[in-house]
């Protein structure tokens, strides 16, 4: 079986952070993704974003390399740049100076236009913009950056793909590609529709660490156990509360009401001191088979031994190098076994013969320096 994106042509221009994960991805399930490298490189077996990825290394800076990467955009189903918006233009290779059935896949912080647009910034910088930061602060200390999952990947590389494929969908109804315009500043707000509702009918306030998920509630925050190591607990649902509260050997009759904030403070002092009496896979053993949904905090090393993720097959390590498996999976389709990713420009004689060009342009192509 092949990938369910097996024959989609992808070219993506170098970067950092959303755009290469978007390519990586599109790769895993089975896309020829072209990366146009500016400077070639020795492999790096660490950089997991190239993985199941082709790369050619072009000189911009000159005239032919500029063709060469047009000649390769204009071949391609799908284009994918996270430059500041005008660069691709200023280098001619804009959605205007590439055939109208390219999807032009657009990936910025800030978007292609607005007040900001020109400005640098960064996953923390768009989720403090967004106001969604704010809600990640406890009563007595700043909010903690959430490393760089939500802005860059989940408003960034997770709604690229949506926005570029579902472009494709449209181009098998009109025959022509269109602009993705991908900000992180609107992906994130995009994900935000829960908390909204929350925040519209009262059941959130602006005070930090006093609502469901943000660590006030008791029963949805990590506690600090005997050894050191952290626990997990989400038990949101008031079956899954009465399995934490018998886990823990508590009488809720005892107790405050679960969802009675006046009590909070209380059965979170409760919880603490009573998970701070035994090792945390003491705790892990207690609650294993419930519903309580306590779960041990794991390291990556000791997440990639787990049972349930071994069974699943969820980490590989080709070349040595732990990452994860593709995902989502198929029934009816086999997305790319993850391999040790190729040099910067490795692939380029390959790349150029199967556009036309034969081995003399290459030639001067090298000799140039066009190809770097």
């Amino acid at each position: 079986m092949t990938g369910p994106l097996d024959g989609l042509n992808v070219v993506e221009f170098a970067g950092l952070g959303p755009a290469p994960l978007a390519g990586q991805l599109l790769a895993d399930l089975g896309a020829d993704v072209i990366v146009i490298d500016r400077v070639s490189a020795p492999q790096d077996a660490t950089d997991i974003n190239r993985r199941g990825k082709r790369s050619i290394a072009l000189n911009l800076k000159t005239s032919d390399g500029v063709g060469v990467a047009r000649d390769l955009a204009a071949r391609a189903d799908i284009l994918i740049e996270g430059f500041r918006p005008g660069v691709m233009e200023r280098l001619g290779l804009g959605p205007d100076d590439l055939p109208d059935t390219v999807i032009y896949g657009r990936m910025t912080g800030w978007g292609q236009e607005g007040p900001l647009a020109q400005s640098a910034g960064h996953d923390l910088t768009y989720l403090a913009q967004t106001g969604v930061l704010s809600l990640m602060a406890t009563a007595d200390a700043p909010p903690r950056p959430p490393l760089n999952l939500i802005a860059d990947y989940g408003g960034g590389s997770m709604f690229l793909l949506l926005g570029v494929l579902s472009a494709l969908i449209a181009r098998g109804r009109t025959g022509r590609g269109q602009v993705v315009d991908a900000a992180m500043v609107d992906g994130v707000p995009a994900m935000m529709g829960l908390l909204h509702g929350f925040v519209a009918d009262g059941f959130w306030t602006d005070r930090p660490g006093e609502n469901w998920l943000d660590g006030g509630a008791p029963f949805y925050r990590c506690y600090r156990c005997a050894d050191g190591r952290d626990v997990a607990v989400g038990a949101l649902e008031p079956q899954f509360y009465a399995q934490l509260l018998e886990g823990l050997r508590l009488e809720q009759s005892a107790l405050p009401d679960q969802n009675d904030r006046t009590g909070w403070p209380e059965l979170t002092d409760l919880f603490a001191q009573t998970f701070a009496t035994r090792a945390r896979d003491v705790w892990a053993a207690r609650f294993a088979g419930t519903d309580a949904c306590v779960a041990p905090v794991l390291t990556l090393a000791e997440a990639r031994a787990t049972p349930h993720l071994r069974a699943r097959g969820t980490y590989v390590a080709p070349g040595g190098v732990w990452q994860s498996a593709p995902a989502p999976r198929f029934g009816g389709s086999a997305p790319r076994a993850p391999q040790p990713p190729g040099a910067p420009g490795a692939d380029f004689e390959a790349i150029l013969t199967a556009i036309g060009y034969d081995a003399k342009r290459i030639a001067i192509l090298k000799r140039d320096g066009v190809l770097t």
